[in-house]
């Protein structure tokens, strides 16, 4: 893709967020941009790729809020029945911990493809996703922009390599996404399992959190793995002989003979084809 593409990308998503930035300029705006707006008249933004908010967190930050007020409004769009978020979904989760009936806002007008960016974009730069929201952040950006991994990490100021590694960890099945997403092992862990199979990924997790594994572990193991899993293959080939001759052997003789692997099987109809086969033998 052209240079040019990804120069209009960055400036459409830097307006974007030069819009959202006026509201945080300072502490205490003095202009008319800051509103009270009741709680109940805001929606969750749709788009939002965060899934998951801790708890304690947040309960440390309804405190926060109740003692201090809220130092940075959030972000709203005005809609049809109330307002919709486009940024701050932690405050305003907080904000309804401390039971606040009303909380600082500054409205923006901006269409749902920018409320969708910038729901993407502010929380990658602010590293507020985990890992498996973020892998599925960088998706919908991919997807959205129809751009490439490079394109893509000059837009959300990250590596290219950790762009293109994160987005590995999506062909993880369903379950060690889960267990990754909750905590039970880190995204270090999770890019060694990468390749494996469902079945061999639950092995490798079990082991990982029973067992307390650090990632150096499971790197051993694999490599172990790996290596047990090629010195069969060689042994197999190894040991794998030609019965074809022996076989026809068999068959000129008159007796049923057949093949498999390193072995042959006869097949006798009655007890004369047997003492027929040790006459032969004697």
């Amino acid at each position: 893709m052209a240079k040019s593409k990804i120069k209009s990308l960055g400036r459409g998503l830097g307006e974007l967020l030069g819009e959202i930035e006026e509201a945080y300029e300072s502490e205490m705006p003095s202009s008319d941009s800051v509103v009270e707006l009741a709680l109940s008249q805001i929606r969750a933004n749709p788009y939002q790729p965060r899934k998951h908010f801790d708890e304690h967190s947040l309960a440390e930050l309804a405190d926060s809020i109740k003692t201090h007020g809220l130092i940075q409004p959030i972000v709203v769009v005005e809609d049809i029945d109330g307002y919709i978020l486009v940024a701050g979904e932690r405050r305003l989760r907080a904000s309804k911990i401390a039971k606040l009936k009303t909380i600082r806002a500054v409205i923006v007008h901006i269409n749902e493809e920018k409320m969708r960016q910038q729901a993407l974009i502010e929380n990658i730069q602010r590293d507020e996703l985990n890992i498996v929201d973020l892998a599925h952040a960088y998706g919908e950006l991919l997807e959205v922009h129809g751009i490439t991994h490079d394109e893509l990490s000059f837009m959300v100021h990250k590596s290219r390599a950790h762009i293109t590694n994160t987005l590995r960890l999506l062909q993880l099945s369903k379950k060690t996404l889960t267990a990754l997403k909750e905590g039970k092992f880190t995204a270090g862990h999770a890019k060694v399992l990468v390749g494996l199979s469902e079945k061999e990924q639950a092995t490798m997790v079990a082991s990982i959190i029973g067992q307390r594994l650090s990632v150096r572990d499971v790197e051993g193991m694999m490599k172990s793995m790996k290596n047990s899993s090629a010195d069969t293959s060689k042994k197999e080939q190894k040991e794998r002989f030609d019965l074809s001759a022996l076989t026809n052997c068999f068959k000129e003789l008159g007796f049923k003979a057949k093949a498999k692997s390193n072995e042959i099987t006869l097949s006798f109809e009655n007890e004369e084809a047997i003492q027929k086969l040790l006459d032969r033998l004697n």
